[in-house]
């Protein structure tokens, strides 16, 4: 079984519900969309496989030449394994047998399109962080795919949250559309607004652009944090 994957690394979750969490992180290539403001285009491509200090293997890996290094990080107790990229949901049957592998919960960081793959393995994920893309990042409207999206994780009751994230430049028409959709599914669904990390000629919102929508979804969207990338300030990856 194999997948191409850019690194695979223990550090903090700095983003969402499950912010300070220890986790294993395997950071999948590859992704079907292209958001303006990605902080990880660099690695969409990756030919080698950092394993950190152990190893650089050559893409794709096959997941007996991973299973070690997952095992050895994982003597040290972790929340959970993060499965992001990218899109992980690219590589579903990957994702499928590394269940079977390992006892550590699996956490899937997406963007929230890929619904008829989510199918492929949802019963294999305990934690779905998933993002609303505003059309102005990505050129398209993907609100339909969200919903379905949405509608699928809350059937089979997975632990699911979501997060938008919000720069200078988001328009609050999108803006709008993303809390209807949230609040016509469930309005007790978590809800993230992560300040944008300028990039890509996008620009972080002010402080009080920020207070105005988070005040703004409250009203549809019963639990609505505010939280930035928090790993980049403690300097983890």
């Amino acid at each position: 079984m194999r997948a191409p994957i850019s690194e695979i690394f223990s550090s903090v979750q700095g983003e969402g519900k499950y912010v300070g969490v220890r986790q294993l992180f395997i950071r999948f290539v590859g992704c079907n969309l292209n958001c303006g403001y990605c902080d990880t285009e660099d690695m969409l491509a990756a030919d080698k496989c950092d394993l950190e200090n152990d190893a650089i293997l050559t893409n794709p890996v096959e997941l007996t030449e991973i299973l070690p290094y997952i095992n050895k990080c994982l003597q040290i107790k972790h929340h959970s394994i993060s499965l992001t990229g990218g899109e992980p949901l690219l590589h579903t049957d990957f994702i499928n047998e590394l269940a079977v592998h390992t006892d550590c919960p699996l956490f899937l960081e997406t963007n929230g399109t890929l619904v008829e793959n989510l199918a492929k393995v949802i019963d294999n994920i305990s934690i779905i962080s998933m993002d609303i893309k505003m059309p102005d990042a990505i050129g398209q409207e993907l609100w339909q795919q969200h919903r379905e999206f949405l509608q699928l994780a809350k059937q089979k009751e997975k632990d699911i949250y979501v997060k938008i994230v919000i720069a200078r430049e988001t328009l609050v028409a999108d803006f709008n559309k993303a809390l209807d959709l949230l609040q016509n599914i469930d309005d007790n669904i978590l809800l993230i607004l992560q300040p944008m990390t300028p990039t890509g000629g996008y620009n972080a919102p002010s402080p009080e652009q920020v207070l105005l929508w988070q005040e703004k979804a409250l009203k549809k969207i019963n639990n609505v944090r505010v939280i930035a990338q928090t790993h980049r300030l403690i300097g983890q990856r």
